[in-house]
């Protein structure tokens, strides 16, 4: 990362921290080099942001703004709390829970990480810390996921003689191969990021920093390179994606066929085409 870019993470840090005193959840959209670049930011420091009704409620909200807004290119998920990303479910609030009310949370969970798998734009996870239930499979839900090497991550429910229940059985073995998702779930193991890079779980796995923010800033460089892309392609490329690794090959092909055609008569197409012609950075709008 250029030098330049660096003090602006490091501002973008200081300033970021500083406002997240009260909100169990910080929602923030940079400017300058990041513009249109949304962090929504964890910050259930004294419970290791494990999920409770409040943040549930506060990440789904601000998850279902944005398939409805035109600033956000790149969505980043990270935590605000050192040393750990999601503990998974409150379980203290779970203990209080009537039996009958368990299903209905658990349901709401796998609403917020489905959105998360299906917004629009590209979804980057920053896991500088634990990810453990609930937290890793909101990690699944992503598009892209970085780990700090020393990052604890694991889908640990059978421990409670239960299930991963927020998408977990099935984002997983689609991620790994289905053998590993089996073992990963039947033994409750924990990976650290840098196994975790081994068998795909992560993209990539990076050395933690003096100030435990090493997986964020990899996620702000990964964000900078897709900016400049056409934002519409970028769309049309994760809807292709997701749609059409669920569908028989011809299927795909004819899905990606659609999303091209959507994309022939766009604005963005034609500047792109007169960008290169005249040797030139491309000035996307969207549209």
């Amino acid at each position: 990362m250029k030098l330049r870019h660096l003090k602006q993470v490091n501002f973008i840090i200081r300033r970021y921290s500083q406002n997240a005193r009260s909100s169990e959840l910080v929602v923030k959209h940079l400017k300058e080099d990041y513009d249109g670049v949304t962090l929504l930011g964890l910050n259930r420091p004294v419970q290791k942001n494990a999920m409770s009704k409040t943040l549930l409620s506060s990440l789904t909200e601000a998850v279902n703004k944005l398939y409805y807004e035109n600033q956000t290119r790149v969505l980043i998920l990270h935590s605000l709390t050192p040393g750990v990303f999601c503990a998974g479910a409150d379980l203290k609030e779970r203990a209080e829970m009537d039996a009958k009310d368990v299903p209905a949370f658990v349901s709401r969970f796998r609403q917020l990480v489905n959105s998360i798998y299906n917004i629009p734009v590209p979804t980057i996870v920053a896991l500088d810390g634990a990810a453990l239930g609930g937290g890793l499979e909101m990690a699944l839900g992503c598009d892209i996921r970085v780990a700090a090497k020393n990052a604890k991550m694991g889908l640990v429910e059978t421990k409670l003689a239960i299930i991963p229940g927020a998408g977990g059985t099935q984002l997983l073995p689609r991620i790994i191969s289905r053998s590993l998702a089996k073992e990963m779930i039947f033994t409750a193991r924990v990976l650290d990021g840098s196994r975790a890079e081994k068998i795909g779980l992560v993209n990539y796995a990076v050395e933690q920093n003096e100030e435990g923010d090493a997986a964020f800033k990899k996620a702000l460089n990964i964000a900078e390179e897709i900016l400049p892309n056409g934002p519409i392609g970028i769309r049309m490329a994760k809807k292709a994606i997701n749609k059409g690794v669920e569908a028989d090959f011809n299927t795909g092909l004819a899905i990606e066929e659609a999303c091209y055609a959507q994309l022939v008569p766009t604005k963005d197409r034609t500047e792109g085409l007169a960008a290169f012609r005249e040797k030139r950075k491309p000035n996307y709008k969207g549209h």
